[in-house]
């Protein structure tokens, strides 16, 4: 995790107090009852890579010493996992470094002399064996070539500290301050971490982002019991392990996109063309989409639709290589565009009318009203396309399903 990228400003919460001297490992491990549910059990060894306790950090590059130390982990000890990776120049991320906290030590494993690293891959994925993550998705992400699918058995701090009133996005550095009074060391947000040797500096910063998961975990849990949430973030983490959510699909690249209000039906229906034809070169050349077409270039080829190369040329938001290069094939996608049903009125998209608006705002006016008796940002919750979506309509949204939908939705239902 690029710490730095993750963090957000958050407001003022309780730290727990004497924390460094708290038992910071906890075993987490799965109720027999509730497959699904994550239960906290026992206590373990501190892991904090720095202070009196402090093991000295070094990068595992040869495969048969991980398989003996993956061998050698106890059958029920939680998995504290990060990971780092780069996807500057590349669709898919690359795997740069995994690092783990598991039964009292930090491991820091290297991808990349060690391909596949097919040691990890039944840990990984054993529902038996819990992980502990923070803003977990981008790292489920990126450890899918070694896993073949999402992980199992997830507890995702920033989803937990969120259900329980901290900012959505508060970053781990943030979270370990509130919670354990603990200053992590800054620096190496930007590093490249494909590059080899990693420095002594790295490798205690790799090693701090998994050092205190597990403390994050137990504080995060008995206040979510506490609070009578725990079952949301169940609901959550089974949300996050779905594959669909990992899945690249042309079909679906449009959703990604932020302006399609400002269009009219045909031009979402190009901007939905369009967004299929990138996503598919940018999953067949492995390359970020907005080599292949920036989202700008995107949205103004779909409100202005030209059918010409002279046209083209005259787009202030494309480059005159991508013209060379593409040209043909976009002005094909153009015309090849037909308006759907989802051009018409899909989550949103498309401006609200004058009586659209109002409602729109009494549901905002209802969601931040919930949001403060519960203490929770009122994002967490529902968004604005949602509340858009419910004022045309729509109601296979999030907000409308599973514990959302009896905390705050049928609460939006009712007021308009």
């Amino acid at each position: 995790m690029a710490r730095g990228t993750r963090e957000r400003r958050d407001a003022t919460h309780e730290r727990a107090a004497d924390a460094e001297d708290m038992n910071v490992h906890r075993i987490l491990s799965l109720g027999s009852s509730r497959p699904d549910r994550i239960i906290l059990r026992g206590a373990n060894a501190r892991c904090s890579p720095t202070g009196r306790h402090m093991q000295e950090p070094a990068l595992l590059a040869d495969p048969r010493e991980l398989a003996d130390r993956v061998a050698g982990w106890p059958a029920s000890a939680v998995l504290a996992l990060d990971t780092e990776f780069m996807r500057e120049r590349t669709f898919h991320p690359l795997l740069c470094l995994v690092q783990l906290a598991v039964a009292g030590k930090i491991l820091l494993v290297d991808p990349l002399a060690i391909p596949g690293l097919p040691a990890l891959a039944a840990p990984l994925v054993d529902p038996g064996r819990v992980k502990i993550l923070h803003a977990a998705r981008q790292d489920l992400e990126a450890l899918l070539p070694v896993t073949g699918q999402p992980l199992a058995a997830v507890f995702d701090t920033q989803i937990a500290a969120g259900l329980l009133g901290f900012p959505a996005q508060i970053g781990y550095g943030e979270l370990v301050r509130r919670l354990l009074g603990i200053e992590l060391h800054k620096g190496h947000t930007r590093t490249d971490w494909t590059r080899r040797p990693l420095s002594r500096e790295q490798l205690i910063y790799a090693a701090e982002d998994v050092a205190h998961l597990p403390a994050l975990a137990e504080l995060l849990d008995e206040r979510l019991a506490a609070a009578g949430r725990r079952g949301w973030l169940d609901e959550e983490a089974a949300a996050l392990t779905d594959p669909a959510l990992y899945r690249a699909d042309p079909e679906q690249a449009w959703r990604r996109l932020r302006g399609l209000e400002r269009l009219d039906p045909q031009g979402r229906a190009v901007a939905r063309t369009l967004a299929g034809w990138r996503e598919e070169r940018a999953l067949a050349r492995n390359l970020p989409r907005g080599w292949i077409l920036a989202d700008a270039a995107l949205l103004e080829l779909a409100r202005l639709r030209p059918q010409t190369r002279v046209a083209l040329a005259e787009l202030e938001a494309l480059p005159r290589g991508t013209i060379e290069r593409q040209g043909d094939a976009l002005l094909a996608a153009i015309a090849a565009a037909a308006i759907r049903e989802d051009d018409l009125d899909s989550n949103g998209a498309g401006r609200p009318d004058a009586a659209q608006q109002q409602q729109l705002k009494v549901l905002q006016q209802r969601l931040a009203g919930i949001a403060t008796e519960l203490d929770i940002a009122p994002e967490v919750l529902a968004t604005r396309r949602e509340l858009a979506a419910i004022v045309r309509g729509t109601h296979d949204l999030p907000v409308l399903a599973g514990w959302r939908r009896s905390v705050v939705g049928e609460a939006l239902l009712a007021a308009l």
